[in-house]
């Protein structure tokens, strides 16, 4: 089991396998809700512990589609995770266990800002990855 929380511990979850994959975003809106690196899940493989009722979620406006979700108390970033999707993606930062997934691909890199540098050989591209 690999287990997740926000900052204060409210919120609590398992995965009961190993994300798919790992990637990083440098849009400005995923560094700003402090979700750049990210790791997809499969709903079935997620159980929530305690605190998924201090879960909110922040939906923006058109013409952004995808919410980001964060810890009520503390504000810890926590990605998709109330998605109903059958795949998602949630914030690498929340997870407390080691994983061996390692990222697969940097998008958005095009707004990456200039004091941040990538250090891996993940593909890079401007956009979403083709």
């Amino acid at each position: 089991m690999i287990e997740g929380s926000c900052c204060c511990g409210t919120v609590k979850f398992r995965l009961k396998a190993e994300p798919s994959m790992m990637g990083t975003c440098h849009c400005s809106r995923c560094r700003k809700a402090g979700a750049s690196t990210i790791v997809f899940v499969k709903r079935e493989d997620l159980s929530w512990i305690e605190g998924k009722d201090q879960v909110a979620l922040y939906q923006p406006a058109a013409p952004h589609k995808y919410g980001r979700c964060f810890c009520r108390v503390c504000g810890s970033s926590l990605g998709e995770i109330l998605s109903e999707e059958d795949s998602f993606p949630i914030a690498a930062n929340a997870l407390d266990s080691e994983i061996s997934t390692r990222n697969r691909f940097h998008e958005f890199v095009s707004e990456k800002p200039g004091w941040y540098e990538i250090c891996d050989d993940a593909p890079k591209s401007s956009g979403h990855p083709a």
